[in-house]
């Protein structure tokens, strides 16, 4: 396995390029976000967004029915489905149809329960999803699934705190050997603050970003950016380096103009012309 780390540049991304938007919708992918909670329905809504704003075509939020109709509202462009009381049936019928049949399937924004997520995140991977990204909660709890039931197309995008719970322990110091560590220990591609690892050991890093990027919400929009290039039908390693280049570079520019202390709305609402101007 080698060592190296491939730095991310534009024209890397250039060379790796973007599919073809075709002439519909349905050809840009399908992203369903599985989350949400009464304290924090903004998660979805920032995931949700940052899916469409990096070019998928539809997308779907799956959250509690406390909150269905206020997400509905505020993301109108968004299908949203609402999930079971029951605890023994976290996701029904209709939605558990809908998570077999999307391109990928995000889960954890929003979430503030571990049981809940537990339950749920079993239940997204008995229903058969294509490709799942985890978040939050859900890698949290990821250590408590068997990680035979989840799919073989699987990318995770882990802060440091949440790191540290996959590895079972600290982080060492290393981020490389440690994200490395994660990815093959779940068999998936992990993004953990810019430094995206493969299964297989190759590695890329995002040298962008900056301290702007450290406020509310930031996490979801990386993470809805992520889904959505996974579901455009992009490699999965290509589809978690260009959603953190995507998220860093954004936060960049907007550090630049306005200045530190933009919002997570902002910062997904600047992925569109951070990905124009990078094909450019």
């Amino acid at each position: 396995m080698s060592s190296r780390v491939e730095p991310v540049t534009p024209a890397l991304l250039r060379a790796w390029g973007l599919p073809s938007p075709g002439d519909s919708k349905k050809s840009r992918g399908d992203v369903l976000v599985v989350g949400g909670s009464r304290r924090s329905p903004g998660g979805v809504l920032l995931a949700g967004e940052a899916a469409l704003r990096v070019g998928a075509g539809r997308v779907g939020l799956a959250v509690p029915q406390s909150i269905d109709a206020h997400v509905g509202i505020a993301l109108p462009e968004a299908g949203i489905f609402a999930l079971p009381d029951a605890a023994d049936d976290p996701l029904g019928e209709e939605l558990g149809g809908r998570v077999a049949s999307v391109d990928t399937v995000l889960v954890g924004p929003g979430f503030d329960e571990p049981d809940e997520t537990r339950a749920t995140l079993i239940a997204v991977a008995a229903a058969g999803p294509r490709s799942v990204v985890l978040d939050a909660f859900a890698l949290g709890v990821l250590p408590e699934i068997d990680r035979a039931t989840l799919p073989d197309d699987l990318i995770l995008s882990p802060n440091k705190d949440e790191a540290a719970i996959l590895l079972g322990r600290e982080l060492v110091g290393d981020d490389v050997a440690d994200v490395r560590e994660i990815a093959r220990t779940f068999r998936a591609v992990v993004n953990c603050y810019g430094l995206v690892a493969h299964p297989d050991g190759r590695a890329w890093r995002v040298n962008e970003g900056g301290g702007g990027l450290g406020t509310s919400g930031s996490g979801d929009v990386l993470a809805g950016a992520i889904a959505g290039f996974a579901a455009r039908g992009v490699d999965l390693e290509q589809a978690a380096v260009w959603g953190a280049w995507a998220h860093a570079r954004a936060g960049a520019r907007l550090t630049e103009d306005p200045g530190l202390g933009f919002l997570a709305r902002e910062l997904a609402r600047e992925l569109t012309p951070t990905i124009r101007d990078t094909l450019r």
